[in-house]
């Protein structure tokens, strides 16, 4: 058994048999496939679970984190929208996934997932047929990576039809983040020693459109906003205020709403989904962002690329980003300044045209 350099998940999203995709990471950072785990669910297909979110096929989840790995990369996560349930599998050094366990999400279409140590959150988007009510709910992880829904943990948002895109835990655990699509809001909930949460605070959004959330280990908040086509940054206060340090840095493009950072805090990427770029930001010392350059996920002459989901590797030399309209996955070098070279575009029969969601790297 040989170890890799490192691994890149996908899901499909199928509405029939959901299953998540493995590829293997060569010495630069170039994929080729491992193999694809059902996760004993289903997903949504190109189905949007709201009418009311903006993605259409390219994007039904409307959320950032479908898919997450543990902090030890032990253990991958993924929801079933299609099933409203919960699946944990098992990693070993090669990249491969064992199912562990398949389980209800405490609520209707699952579309984002944190994880804190021991403890898993999912925000649920809610339906139709329960007056879509939002909601988030909590589930301690097992040491085999099964999971156990927490009583009482069940948390509603600030209003029934808030539409979660994106729930993350501060760096230390102690608050979870949740962005509200629907209502430019950004609820933040405290954690306690039992893993419920306790009061809800409220606050308003800098921009419209709070969609993906991303924490550098500083505790500065990033995050991007699908109406104004932005990214703010902000500190958490111990109340649950945020606080904004930069306000709606705009990158320019159309359908900016995904956002990761490289680990050393110096760099973060947006996926603008309806001009087929990224943009690079710098993170300065003190918080404040710069936009820096945009670059097309797929190259030019080819048809255009709708970046959705992305993620650094651990070695921050590697940026992924999902295609969500031709079922690829674009590979860049990151340079030393943070600018992006492309590698490579990697089409697999595995990964629908249309649906799929989630990207997860290590």
């Amino acid at each position: 058994m040989s170890t890799t350099l490192g691994t890149v998940y996908v899901m499909t999203n199928s509405r029939i048999n959901n299953e998540v995709v493995a590829f293997s990471r060569g010495p630069d950072g170039t994929l080729s496939l491992i193999d694809a785990y059902k996760t004993g669910g289903h997903g949504t297909g190109t189905r949007r679970v709201s009418p009311e979110t903006p993605g259409g096929a390219v994007d039904p989840l409307a959320s950032q984190g479908s898919i997450v790995l543990s902090d030890y990369k032990r253990f991958l996560f993924a929801v079933n929208a299609g099933s409203n349930s919960i699946s944990s599998f098992r990693r070993d050094v090669t990249g491969e996934l064992t199912l562990v366990d398949e389980v209800p999400s405490g609520g209707l279409q699952p579309n984002s997932l944190a994880v804190h140590e021991r403890l898993l959150y999912v925000s649920n988007a809610g339906s139709d047929t329960n007056g879509s009510d939002s909601n988030i709910t909590g589930f301690r992880i097992g040491p085999r990576g099964e999971l156990e829904m927490i009583p009482n943990s069940e948390r509603s948002l600030s209003t029934p039809n808030a539409h979660p895109a994106s729930v993350v835990f501060t760096p230390d655990g102690s608050q979870l983040v949740v962005s509200e699509l629907t209502t430019n809001r950004l609820s933040v909930f405290d954690v306690k020693p039992d893993g419920t949460v306790s009061r809800r605070t409220v606050n308003r959004s800098n921009g419209a459109g709070p969609f993906g959330s991303y924490f550098l280990p500083s505790g500065l908040l990033l995050n991007s906003e699908a109406g104004t086509n932005a990214l703010s940054s902000y500190t958490v206060s111990l109340d649950g205020t945020l606080n904004v340090i930069s306000g709606s840095v705009e990158s320019g493009q159309m359908a900016t709403c995904w956002v990761v950072a490289t680990r050393n805090g110096r760099y973060a990427y947006t996926s603008n989904t309806g001009s087929g770029t990224i943009s690079l930001y710098s993170i300065n010392t003190d918080g404040t962002l710069e936009l820096g350059e945009n670059i097309p996920s797929t190259p030019e002459g080819s048809p255009m690329g709708a970046p959705i989901d992305s993620g650094v590797s651990r070695d921050q030399r590697n940026f992924y980003v999902l295609n969500g309209n031709q079922g690829s996955i674009s590979v860049f070098k990151i340079n030393s300044g943070g600018q992006l070279i492309r590698l490579q575009v990697i089409d697999s029969e595995e990964i629908p045209n249309l649906g799929a969601q989630g990207l997860a790297v290590i």
